[in-house]
């Protein structure tokens, strides 16, 4: 083989690591995050009082052993504020003829869909059918709750996607200059998704702006986080964005499966991760009146935000002590990366 076809070859090869390796990691976070869903500590309660709620409980909960954490609530009134709190997943209400839960789909339609299958079949033990109560539905434009979920995955593409693109047309610009350029671009990003998913699309059907404050946060956290990195991974800052807001961001973001279905790795990303910090935030201002925890999830976006600018200043430092040259070929290999992205 000519020295110049092993060259090229090699060169090749090398940078194909990169798309293999995010077929890789795409391939174990996704599967690992989705492939089986499971209860697991799922929070719901039997309401009433006296030995035979009592009795009735500790009977579910030595039945479903660890998927469910079974409590007991005094009244209907008690366990209704704690479903619209988002403190309990379903409340199971028993009676001889009409049984009843509680649950709330805006919170997460396929953590109620499991509480319905559960006490279903307590209901059918007891011969009468199960009625659900939904307390708190999701907008007319988001039947499944997912809605949120897929506004997500547009503000992570248009922001991860941009900071290749400034990383590599932007390269002779001061890290600064090109921040600013992050701040612009993480306002049009933000601003696309909010309205697509408000007035197109209604999923957003009120509190519109807060809801782009909150997006305009996210988005604005990853390019500074990214165009921050850019300055020390130079092409592989796309698979570290990868990894970083896709790869674990998707998974623990809550909008498929909350923690209680998913593997425990995936439930400890989400307390304090940027995509579930959007997602659970909206969640609180569009269908729990901003409560349920929204105060936690707008603090980890500031946070995120907050990681972008110490990470820029040592962007910065370190371009001012001088950085190596880029190649105008490397330059176009990160242009082509950011257009396939």
């Amino acid at each position: 083989m000519a020295p110049a076809t092993r060259q090229t070859l090699t060169h090749l090869l090398t940078h194909l690591l990169t798309p293999l390796l995010m077929c890789l990691g795409m391939a174990l976070a996704y599967q690992g995050a989705f492939h089986q869903p499971a209860p697991h500590h799922l929070k719901v309660a039997v309401v009433g009082s006296g030995p035979q709620t009592t009795a009735l409980a500790a009977g579910i909960q030595q039945k479903a052993g660890s998927a469910l954490d079974v409590a007991v609530v005094a009244d209907r009134a008690a366990a209704a504020h704690q479903v619209e709190q988002r403190q309990l997943v379903g409340a199971y209400l028993p009676d001889p003829h009409a049984p009843e839960l509680l649950v709330a789909t805006a919170d997460s339609d396929t953590s109620a869909t499991v509480a319905q299958q559960a006490f279903g079949e307590v209901a059918a033990a007891q011969g009468a059918p199960l009625r659900t109560a939904d307390l708190v539905p999701t907008a007319p434009g988001d039947p499944t709750g997912q809605g949120l979920f897929f506004l997500l995955v547009a503000l992570s593409i248009g922001s991860y996607g941009s900071v290749a693109v400034i990383g590599a047309a932007g390269a002779a610009l001061s890290v600064r200059a090109r921040a600013a350029i992050g701040v612009g671009v993480s306002l049009a990003v933000s601003l696309i998704g909010t309205v697509t998913a408000g007035p197109v699309f209604h999923v957003v059907d009120h509190d519109l702006a807060a809801v782009w404050a909150l997006a305009w946060l996210y988005s604005a956290g990853i390019l500074l986080i990214g165009t921050a990195l850019h300055s020390f991974l130079k092409r592989w800052t796309t698979l570290a964005l990868m990894v970083l807001f896709v790869m674990l961001n998707f998974t623990s973001s809550g909008g498929v499966f909350r923690p209680e279905l998913q593997p425990a790795l995936f439930g400890w990303l989400h307390r304090f991760y940027d995509g579930a910090g959007f997602v659970e935030g909206a969640r609180s201002i569009l269908y729990f009146d901003g409560g349920a925890g929204l105060a936690g999830r707008v603090l980890s976006l500031v946070l995120w935000l907050a990681a972008g600018v110490a990470l820029l200043a040592g962007a910065a430092r370190y371009e001012r002590r001088g950085r190596p040259a880029e190649a105008a070929a490397d330059r176009e290999e990160e242009m082509a990366e950011a257009v396939a992205v």
